[in-house]
Formats: structure tokens, C-alpha cells, sequence
């Protein structure tokens, strides 16, 4: 993300901050903190004893044109607040999703933005049980490689689709971490424009495996 103002977000609707609170206000260890970022724990403060995030099986997720240890290419750098990337999602490819896995769903998170909660770069959802794989690009609004009925939400940056990496100069790299999480049904039946962080506690509901990738990223 930037390091300039965030854009405004969308207030949840009561009915949103209802499930959170009910999804989240139950006892846990109120002295643990977490040591990784875990997509399965969203970063949102709702209760003094948070639940910690229940642990679920793993698939394998690779992004072809980021080998391991390298970086965002400059067409995946975001285009904007100081940057002059070309903002195209990398393209990722991903195997060994459970038996049962109806749908999936796929996020860009930097657990080192200069916020209280982090910054949410991507979100797709709906992705059909049967993909495999995102062509690069499929971040793009009314790009054709985007399988149907995959839909874009709104990022962090206030608008839908993939927003690249941006991080404040001359801070150390940040960790940019793509997920790709199983879901059981096929439909999460939420609208486009729920920020990512409560798309994310409906998805914990229906997750079944969760396949993850950190990409550095500084400038």
C-alpha cells in the first residue's frame, strides 16, 4: 500500500458487525500474538480474547513467473502514489485442493502496511471448484481470463480488482501474501463491495484446505 492517506472504506452494515462479533467473541488466550499472518484470523479488533483460527489442512499454490525468493516484476507493481508499475496480477496456479472443495477464494495481503490491521491488495471470490489457475491479469475488472462466476471485491484501495504492491520508500521489504483458500460451497452468496476482512470471516466458516506464498516487495 501507499504511504500516503488510506482511501475511505465502506462501513459495515449492521448486519455484518453482527456476525463478526458472533463469529469472534468467544474466549481464547488473551497473552498469545500471532507470529505469522494467517488469512484465517482477519485482523479485526471486535473482542479483548480473540478466537485463534482453527487449523486446517494445506495445498500447494505457485505463482510461474515469481520463482521462490524473487520479486514482484514491474507490471505487478501498482500504478499510482509514487509507483509506475504495470498493476497486472501475477498469474497462480495451485494443486492438491481436498476432496469436496466446491469453490475457492483468493486474497493479496501486505501484513507490513503501515496500518493498525494491514492492507488487503486483492480479493476474488466464487472461483469455480474445477480452476486450477489465475492467468496473469485475471485481477483486471472485465478481464476474459477471470473464470465465471469468480468475482472481484473492492481492495483496500477503495476500488475492485488487484491493486499492486506499493510499499513506502526506503522501508525494509515488505511481505506480500497470497492465499488461496478451498471453500465447501460454491457460492459465499455476499456482495462485491464487503471489504476483504469480512468476506474473510464468512469464509472461515466454509474453508477446508488453505495454500499460501510470501512475496517480497520493497523500493
Amino acid at each position: 500500500m501507499s504511504n500516503l492517506t488510506r482511501p475511505r472504506k465502506r462501513i459495515l452494515g449492521s448486519f455484518v458487525a453482527a456476525m463478526i462479533v458472533a463469529l469472534w467473541a468467544v474466549p481464547g488466550d488473551a497473552t498469545a500474538s500471532p507470529t505469522r499472518f494467517d488469512p484465517l484470523r482477519p485482523r479485526v479488533v471486535v473482542a479483548q480474547r480473540p478466537a485463534l483460527a482453527p487449523t486446517i489442512p494445506s495445498f500447494a499454490v505457485d505463482l510461474p513467473d515469481i520463482p521462490p525468493g524473487a520479486t514482484f516484476r514491474d507490471t505487478e507493481v501498482l500504478a499510482g502514489f509514487g509507483c509506475t508499475g504495470g498493476n497486472q496480477s501475477p498469474a497462480l496456479r495451485w494443486r492438491g485442493a481436498p476432496a469436496g472443495t466446491k469453490g475457492f477464494l483468493v486474497t493479496l495481503f501486505d501484513v507490513d502496511a503501515p496500518t493498525s490491521s494491514g492492507f488487503w491488495h486483492w480479493t476474488v471470490f466464487n472461483i469455480p471448484g474445477t480452476a486450477t489457475s489465475l492467468p496473469a491479469g485475471a485481477g483486471t475488472p472485465g478481464n476474459a481470463g477471470l473464470p465465471a462466476p469468480a468475482v472481484l471485491a473492492r481492495s483496500d484501495f477503495g476500488l475492485s480488482g488487484y491493486g499492486g504492491p506499493c510499499p513506502p520508500a526506503g522501508e525494509r521489504p515488505h511481505r506480500y501474501t497470497f492465499t488461496v483458500v478451498a471453500l465447501d460451497t460454491a457460492d459465499l452468496q455476499i456482495p462485491a463491495d464487503l471489504p476483504t476482512a469480512a468476506i474473510n470471516v464468512v469464509m472461515r466458516t466454509h474453508a477446508l484446505a488453505m495454500a499460501t506464498r510470501v512475496v517480497p516487495y520493497g523500493r
